[in-house]
């Protein structure tokens, strides 16, 4: 089987988002799990956002000149977010995978990016084994939280949609936490109107891109966290991400009758800081 790879053209959504979809929908069956996309329409729109955003450098499979996979890599910041990376369930484990992974592995080198990152659900064991041949160290397990909005308050915690004006204090902040910013994706969040940050004696505490799937939140303390998500409206793509070990976020969810959906592994190349302070990652790191 002759793999050919080329950069992905948003002419390329419909046939990637729907092979986005079938992928982790039969991954996921496979292991009795809820599915990361309910529909094609969500996997193509997903996909479109990606190829059409010039923050991400894609990159398509091809098989006799049949479209069989993509993947993705979020340079947005100096840190690159591989994902989603999906290949047609037809032509799985005969190598397309890492090929996809190797070309972006590839561009980030080129790139001079400081380090990849990635998160894989903890129940595929192909991919963690995949990754880790081609370099990837296991960092945090994460857990993917989904319910019902909890519309909660702390008093003296006051949650707002962030501005352009409030990117330099939350740029700090996340330098603070994790040795680099993310504020190509935080730029990105206040244009889109998802971005909230959470005041706390006049002062930036904790801000997120969204409470999601795809997004982050950084954080003084997890009363930060809390306040985020407590004042979140929705968890668009089926939950949020909560680092496992961060025990008193954890019971905070569960008491306030999140659920567990599933477990992920955070996996990294190169530059990594242990967070020094509380966090949410995004899918893509």
């Amino acid at each position: 089987m002759t793999v050919v790879l080329r950069t992905g053209v948003p002419g390329d959504a419909e046939i990637c988002g729907s092979i986005c979809f079938e992928a982790f929908r039969a991954i996921s069956s496979e292991h009795n799990f809820p599915w990361d996309l309910p529909s094609a329409e969500i996997g193509i729109e997903l996909v479109r956002g990606l190829l059409t955003n010039p923050g991400f450098h894609s990159v398509v499979a091809e098989v006799d000149g049949k479209v069989v996979g993509s993947n993705f890599l979020d340079e947005r910041g100096p840190i690159g977010g591989i994902g989603p990376i999906t290949v047609d369930p037809a032509v799985q484990n005969r190598g397309v995978g890492r090929r996809l992974m190797v070309a972006l592995l590839d561009r980030a080198a080129e790139s001079r990016l400081a380090g990849v990152r990635l998160l894989q659900s903890a129940y595929h064991n192909r991919s963690l084994c995949l990754y880790t041949d081609l370099g990837f160290d296991s960092r945090e397990a994460v857990s993917k939280i989904d319910g019902e909005p909890l519309g909660i308050k702390f008093r003296g915690y006051d949650v707002r949609p962030a501005e352009e004006a409030d990117l330099s204090e939350c740029n700090a902040l996340c330098q603070r936490v994790h040795g680099h910013d993310r504020s190509g994706e935080l730029r990105d969040a206040v244009a889109q109107g998802t971005a909230r940050i959470v005041e706390h004696l006049g002062k930036i505490i904790a801000y997120a891109t969204s409470i999601a799937f795809f997004g982050h939140a950084v954080a003084e303390t997890n009363q930060g966290l809390m306040a985020l998500i407590g004042a979140a409206p929705a968890f668009p793509g089926g939950g949020f991400l909560v680092p496992t070990r961060n025990g008193e976020l954890f019971r905070w969810c569960l008491r306030n009758e999140l659920h567990l959906v599933h477990q992920m592994t955070l996996m990294t190349i190169a530059l990594y800081n242990e967070p020094e302070g509380a966090y949410l990652p995004s899918v893509l790191y």
